[in-house]
């Protein structure tokens, strides 16, 4: 009989359709139910020995709230029998409502029941506490995991064990992950935590991945590249966790229409094993990363968002260095440009932020020259390790783009169309805090702010809590200055100032969009399993 190894995770919903992830234990079809006859089933595909499908249900009406069932060959899997949480549901919006966006980065896998938490409460087990004990009430239309869903070089103690029965951990790539199958324990020690495995259960999730998904400052630069892939298990690695993160993230990104015209998917499905396919598929992702989009579009309502891929979608050639390449950049470009009148809030999910602490910007934008060799070859040799031992490889780090997207971002908000709201979202940084832009030339109709929300579940030293908020004062704005000057780097279009923050703790974000309003929430887990808020404020006029 079929076993449930895995989820279910709801990912796409909207007013009529919805799609349910699992995995199981042997090919078997899969099914949702609910009682009012709507549902769907999928049979599974297989990869690397592990089974999965994508369930796409139907005969969803607006505006109803459903509880849902999961069968395996007929068999009811889902909810569990000695499930103490309240059933799973599938919500469907109707038009006008309002949207509630929950949204968050960087979860360090829990430690077992039993086990002592290194790095303190989990924001997301807090959540889903806050919802199990109160079924109806406010609850996200979508969470947003905005990177580092796993981390593929960071492992647990758990994890490491089980490793080492495994292979030699003496041999690299040493106690972080080297396979598909090594993968997969991942997303088991990451997902099956009980509340978190309810959480996704019943809230549409919407991801990306960030470094750690693959390996610290993925893409820095082309010599960081050159350097691990002369390495003789950083194939095996890539490979790896690009088709980890295909099936177990981007699959239950795209709507059932985009899975339809997926012909990745379609081969998937079509061959008994469909290995062979998505390792060919990662090869030529990591071969010709224009040739593959990660990035993606989700409309709520009158919420569109943008989901921008950071990290594969890199040009690294110092000459002509971007965080998008052309492609990427233009997609950017069309989707928030396309039809400005039909939504009223723009978000940008981004794991790396738009707009850094002052200082932490220059200091990169600084490091960008020199590695661009504008102080001669021995600085360009300092900057290049600067930048890998000091993680300066944000959207600062690619000048040309950083003024591009500001420049985007302008003209998105200005106008008669212009939208209400333009929100960068983002992660990354291990903290938390809320960044006000201004241009000198202009002045956008759209309310624009840079919301960073890190992490819901992991630390930062107390000497880098210190930095981050030296990095904010008008001394460190000096000192950034003046590095500035050194290396002739470019001005920034803009100016800004933080506005809240910084927060410090596992945290979670939340946004409350409803017409042209919008409001804020920012909350920290507690100890005792809830979340207390830090700040709540609203971000237009009512």
């Amino acid at each position: 009989m079929a076993g449930l190894l895995l989820g279910p995770l709801l990912r796409y919903a909207d007013g009529s359709s919805a799609t349910v992830w699992v995995e199981t234990s042997r090919p078997c079809t899969a099914e949702v139910r609910c009682a009012d006859g709507a549902g769907g089933t999928a049979r599974t595909f297989q990869m690397a020995g592990h089974h999965y499908a994508l369930i796409p249900v139907t005969g969803l009406i607006p505006g109803t709230t459903r509880p849902y069932e999961v069968f395996l060959d007929g068999t009811r899997v889902w909810p569990r029998a000695e499930s103490r949480f309240p059933p799973s549901v599938i919500r469907t919006p109707a038009d006008g409502d309002p949207v509630r966006v929950a949204f968050g980065s960087c979860r360090w896998a829990a430690p077992p029941a039993d086990g002592t938490d290194p790095v303190g409460p989990d924001a997301l087990d807090s959540l889903a506490a806050r919802m199990a004990a109160d079924p109806d009430g406010e609850r996200p239309d979508v969470l947003l995991l905005l990177g580092d869903q796993v981390y593929a070089d960071e492992t647990s103690g758990a994890t490491r064990r089980w490793l080492a029965a495994r292979r030699d951990l003496a041999d690299p790539p040493g106690s972080q992950v080297a396979d598909y199958e090594e993968y997969t324990r991942l997303y088991y020690e990451s997902w099956l935590d009980p509340e978190v495995r309810w959480l996704l259960s019943t809230v549409p999730s919407c991801m990306i991945f960030d470094d750690h998904d693959v390996i610290d400052d993925w893409n820095t630069s082309a010599s960081w590249l050159a350097d691990m892939r002369a390495t003789d298990w950083w194939q095996e690695r890539l490979l790896s966790g690009l088709t980890s993160y295909w099936v177990h993230q981007h699959l239950g990104n795209l709507s059932p229409g985009e899975l339809a015209a997926d012909p990745v998917y379609a081969a998937v499905r079509e061959t008994p094993d469909g290995t062979d396919v998505l390792r060919a598929f990662a090869a030529k992702a990591d071969a010709d990363p224009a040739s593959v989009r990660w990035s993606y579009r989700r409309d709520f309502g009158r919420v569109r968002l943008l989901m921008v891929d950071t990290r594969a979608a890199r040009v690294l050639d110092e000459d002509g260095r971007a965080m998008l390449d052309p492609g990427e950049a233009e997609w950017l470009r069309e989707q928030t440009l396309q039809d400005r009148s039909s939504y009223d809030h723009l978000l940008i999910g981004t794991s790396l932020p738009w707009l850094l602490p002052h200082l932490v910007h220059d200091v990169e934008t600084w490091d960008a020259a020199l590695c661009r060799g504008e102080r001669g070859q021995r600085w360009a040799r300092f900057g290049e390790k600067l930048r890998r031992h000091a993680d300066l490889e944000h959207w600062a780090a690619f000048p040309a783009s950083f003024s591009a997207l500001s420049d985007l971002i302008a003209e998105a908000g200005t106008g008669p169309d212009a939208p209400a709201t333009v929100c960068v979202l983002s992660g990354d940084v291990h903290h938390a805090y809320v960044a006000e832009p201004a241009w000198p030339a202009r002045t956008p109709d759209a309310r624009v702010l840079q919301l960073t929300c890190s992490p819901l579940h992991n630390s930062v030293p107390s000497w880098m809590r210190f930095g981050f908020r030296f990095a904010w004062s008008a001394p460190a704005r000096l000192l950034g200055r003046r590095l500035a000057r050194h290396a002739a780097g470019p001005t920034p279009p803009l100016n800004w100032r933080r506005t809240s923050g910084p927060w410090f703790g596992n945290q979670l974000m939340s946004l409350a969009l409803h017409g042209r309003s919008a409001r804020l929430r920012v909350e920290r887990a507690r100890s005792d399993g809830t979340l207390k808020t830090l700040e709540e404020s609203p971000l237009t006029a009512p």
